[in-house]
């Protein structure tokens, strides 16, 4: 059994992107220097990720067309660096980002003297009490029933789809999976299409859980950067992707993207589409965000609508909108795809809370109320956030955002993600690294800062950060050789 769970990448893939003409275009050192610095290219910036089975000397040598012999001292280079490690008859690896919990415990359980700023999830909506108000009166009627509903009632199927209709997307109840949240949605529908050793698509940062899912089913993610200011670059650059990697799937949030708060134009996500249906690429369309515009910008129209059915499957919740303890998500797809996610989710669960799904229907009855509340609240806490933040951590930088729930930030230099949370924990703020927003050893000059908390919390918060900030002076330069230290 190989040492890790882990992937492999090819040695005429790992060639291809390392490109050997380029390498004998330069001049100065030694060619394995110029392959190691290459290979530690690959995997800071994710396109190699952590954990992943790098090729045989011998293979990696004919595919780039260079004796073993600069292979072997490429790798032990890197070895010596910590970025790649041998295995005794089971191979070489990339080194993994260090001993991160998963995605869903880093938050743990917090008191009420610890600030929780792990998670971009907000309060409970307030109309959230009388939903559940309702819905309580209406439960009683099902009691003499058995209490399942494998698809999810039809009621919500149907409030749903209506939903999606008045986006502009032909939707019915057969389109409609119930689940118990947005995440739970996404494992189904990874968990049904992809194979071990497939490649998936995920832009770059990407939700972290997603990273961490694709990967305990074998699968490997392949980063596609992602700017919010040239989303048409990443047009181009997930479609290079796609013809390098033949991924089997991508998984893409175009509105208000989890961390960077990327949203995608109309023409820019026709186009996206567009090339992954060329490519054959079953696009996952993560929309969980979709409606948390703060400057009140329109809707857009949902990516996929202009492409076949077949084409897309969509992920939403109401997590975000109403409240992350309302257990309510749903799958939407074309009836094949959705039979198949279904067959794979029945495996899981039996059925959603009935009782959430009825305080859902009720709150769906009122979306219009649900959405225009969580803008305004989510305006006031951005706009405090972003005033505390230029005041007292000027030295960082972000894009204000749009909609979504959290600034991105570009730390100053001399100061890691990794050491920041680390610090910030033992003054009782905790925070996400940036590194759990990428594959490799990527973004730990970044630091995701929610605005989801009470305006209090958030105010104590960014002191929290600002003191640590004026602290922290810059580390010493690091040997190009040597990986990110990890907290």
């Amino acid at each position: 059994m190989d040492p890790f769970d882990t992937t492999a990448i090819s040695a005429p893939e790992l060639a291809a992107r390392i490109d050997p003409s380029t390498l004998r275009n330069r001049s100065g050192g030694p060619l394995y220097l110029e392959i190691a610095d290459e290979l530690r290219r690959l995997i800071e910036s994710g396109e190699v990720s952590a954990q992943t089975r790098l090729p045989a000397e011998r293979a990696l040598s004919i595919s780039l067309d260079v004796s073993r012999v600069t292979v072997a001292s490429a790798y032990k280079h890197l070895r010596e660096g910590g970025w790649i490690s041998a295995q005794r008859g089971s191979g070489t690896y990339v080194s993994p980002t260090g001993s991160l919990p998963s995605w869903g415990s880093l938050a743990g359980d917090r008191d009420t003297a610890t600030l929780e700023f792990v998670n971009a999830s907000p309060s409970a909506s307030p109309l959230l009490a009388d939903a559940y108000g309702v819905a309580s009166e209406k439960i009683r009627d099902r009691f003499p029933l058995g209490g399942y509903a494998p698809l999810g009632l039809y009621e919500l199927r149907e409030s749903i789809a209506a939903y999606y209709r008045g986006w502009g997307m032909p939707t019915t109840a057969e389109n409609i999976l119930v689940t118990s949240g947005a995440t739970d949605a996404i494992h189904a529908v990874l968990a049904t299409f992809t194979e071990p050793g497939a490649r998936v698509l995920v832009e770059h940062p990407t939700y972290p859980g997603v990273v961490e899912l694709v990967h305990s089913l074998g699968g490997r993610c392949i980063p596609v950067p992602i700017d919010p200011d040239n989303t048409d670059e990443f047009v181009a650059s997930a479609d290079r992707a796609a013809r390098q990697s033949a991924p089997t799937l991508a998984y893409f949030m175009p509105d208000f993207s989890n961390p960077s708060g990327a949203r995608l134009p109309l023409r820019t996500r026709r186009q996206l589409s567009a090339t992954m249906h060329r490519h054959a690429v079953l696009t996952i369309v993560d929309e969980v965000a979709a409606d948390l515009s703060v400057d009140g910008s329109p809707d857009i129209e949902p990516f996929g609508t202009a492409t076949p059915d077949v084409a897309t499957v969509t992920i939403g919740s109401t997590s975000k909108t109403v409240w992350g303890g309302l257990r309510v998500g749903w799958v939407r797809a074309e009836a094949g795809l959705l039979a198949r996610v279904a067959a794979t989710y029945a495996r899981r669960q039996l059925s959603v809370s009935i009782i959430d799904q009825l305080a859902a229907i009720e709150l769906l009855g009122r979306y219009d109320e649900v959405r225009q509340v969580r803008t305004e609240a989510s305006r006031i806490a951005r706009d405090h956030t972003v005033a505390l933040m230029r005041d007292q951590l000027p030295d960082w930088h972000f894009r204000v955002p749009d909609g979504g729930l959290a600034p991105w930030c570009s730390l100053p230099d001399g100061i890691r993600s990794s050491v920041l949370v680390a610090e910030a924990h033992a003054h009782g703020l905790l925070l996400a690294p940036g590194l759990r927003f990428g594959t490799g050893y990527a973004f730990d000059d970044r630091q995701r800062i929610p605005f989801t908390r009470s305006l209090p919390e958030i105010t104590s918060a960014v002191e929290i950060l600002a003191r640590l900030s004026s602290e922290n002076t810059p580390a010493p330069a690091v040997a190009s050789s040597t990986p990110a230290a990890v907290v």
